[in-house]
């Protein structure tokens, strides 16, 4: 059994690996990412987890630069939903979309190579568009969670307008209906003078 690599994180933002005994860059610590190794990023001064905040550093960096996988949409909506009842949602929603996704690529890269061998790795000419496979997925997944939650609050809307609490627009409570007596109608005929 392994055990998880420990990156101490210095005050002047070096990265110190504790297995390698030498410092390393974040590009390095991107290809641990992608080596599928453990490790976690600690604060050299106080042993603070900072795991997250380099991986997101790392996806910053990556965003910037070359081909970005998160349209400015897509960033926005994920930004909406900080704060939001959905956000545990739709951070479980993402993150199994991620997973799903990164299997179903597994199953269909195995299959290949049963099929027709060893694949040579796809190369993409400079200049050309590279394609933007799962930035297109989970866009397309968290607009359905969308349009999902967003038909949900209408079905509600419309369930509960009969009550006298419910306002049409949903904003703004209805005023309280008041009984009051009716008038009884005039009678036909003969009036007294």
């Amino acid at each position: 059994m392994s055990s998880v690599r420990i990156i101490k994180k210095y005050p002047n933002r070096r990265l110190y690996d504790t297995e390698t005994s030498t410092y390393i860059t974040l590009a390095e610590v991107k290809e641990l990412v992608l080596q599928y190794k453990e490790f976690q990023v600690q604060d050299a001064k106080t042993g603070d987890d900072l795991t997250r905040s380099i991986l997101l550093q790392i996806i910053l960096e990556e965003e910037s630069g070359g081909v970005p996988m998160f349209s400015q949409d897509m960033l926005a909506n994920i930004i909406r939903y900080y704060g939001h009842a959905m956000q545990g949602l739709m951070g479980s929603y993402l993150e199994r979309s991620i997973i799903t996704f990164h299997e179903a690529q597994k199953r269909f890269q195995e299959q290949a190579s049963t099929i027709y061998g060893e694949l040579p790795k796809m190369s993409f000419i400079p200049g050309q568009p590279i394609p933007n496979v799962m930035g297109g997925y989970l866009e397309k997944g968290a607009k359905a969670v969308i349009d999902m939650q967003e038909e949900l609050r209408s079905q509600a809307l419309k369930l509960f307008s009969g009550f006298p609490y419910a306002a049409a627009n949903g904003n703004e409570p209805a005023e309280p209906v008041e009984d009051k007596p009716k008038a009884k109608p005039a009678k036909k005929g003969r009036s007294k003078k």
